[in-house]
């Protein structure tokens, strides 16, 4: 259902709101530049600290740009499942696509914690998810075993898996690989994740090298292994530099340098050191960004 570069979009802020005339130019610049689908307010869009109006917020004026040219699948996960139906129900009304469902976070729940989590959503609001598993940010790993169990739910249509576990994407591709996608939830991994099946990346680099990032997809999609091969390792060193700090700090650092953005983050993050902006900039130049 969902494949290709898939970009995990920023959120602009300008004067603590949200900017909507820089969104929409953002959701135009991916959208000529060939990106697959849209995941407004996931980590990279700062949803951690958006308000519950300002996420509403921006899925409806990223439903609104984009127009049904491309999917849009709206971050709508919480570690709290009343709050993530809540925000599923909204993004179905608003007109998503899908949804984009983060394993809870901080709570830590079970491997059955989770499955309930997950096909609670499913059974009030009957809607496609794409399940999110980032243990390094969440506290803890869905495992393959629980994966195959909600992939038995036809809501239940794929996963961004940002585990950095290539072979726990594997096994996943062993045991449902025919009833749900694999989606890369890591730049650094694309390659390897689509040498096993996987379908595609929701993708940070994205952001500020949309064209570059399909172009790689769908060379492989293409079969051309070489050439996927030679862009993926011409953009490795983008993608280490997206993570010299916490994302989406280097990337909306990036885009800001780009004449893009503003420059403006939430706190808890901050702006990059003056070190890390240094060979920030450095890498951009070489890739001609700035």
């Amino acid at each position: 259902m969902f494949e290709g570069s898939i970009v995990a979009i920023v959120t602009p802020f300008k004067d603590g709101k949200v900017d909507e005339e820089a969104f929409r130019e953002l959701i135009e610049f991916q959208i000529e530049n060939g990106t697959s689908a849209i995941v407004p307010c996931g980590t990279t869009g700062e949803s951690a600290t958006l308000d519950f109006e300002e996420h509403k917020k921006v899925i409806e004026i990223c439903v609104d740009a984009v127009k049904k040219r491309v999917p849009v699948i709206a971050g709508a996960g919480a570690n709290n499942t009343k709050e993530a139906i809540e925000l599923t129900a909204f993004a179905k009304e608003a007109g998503a696509d899908a949804t984009l469902q983060v394993v809870p976070y901080y709570n830590k729940p079970t491997q059955e914690g989770l499955y309930l989590h997950f096909s609670t959503i499913a059974k009030e609001v009957p809607f496609p998810q794409v399940l999110y598993n980032i243990p390094g940010r969440t506290g803890v790993n869905m495992l393959p075993q629980t994966v195959a169990r909600l992939a038995e739910l036809k809501e239940i249509v794929a996963i961004k898996e940002a585990s950095g576990n290539l072979v726990q994407m594997a096994e996943i591709m062993n045991l449902a690989g025919d009833k749900i996608t694999l989606i890369s939830g890591d730049d650094t991994l694309t390659l390897p994740v689509l040498s096993i099946g996987g379908k595609g990346v929701i993708s940070v680099i994205a952001n500020i090298v949309p064209k570059e990032t399909a172009e790689m997809v769908k060379l492989w999609k293409q079969g051309d292994v070489d050439g996927a091969k030679n862009m993926y390792l011409k953009l490795l060193p983008l993608c280490q530099a997206m993570f010299y700090e916490t994302n989406p700090i280097p990337v909306k650092t990036a885009l800001s340098l780009m004449g893009k953005i503003t420059e403006e983050i939430r706190l808890p993050l901050c702006p990059m050191s003056p070190a890390n902006l240094e060979r920030l900039k450095n890498v951009l130049k070489q890739y001609n960004l700035i």
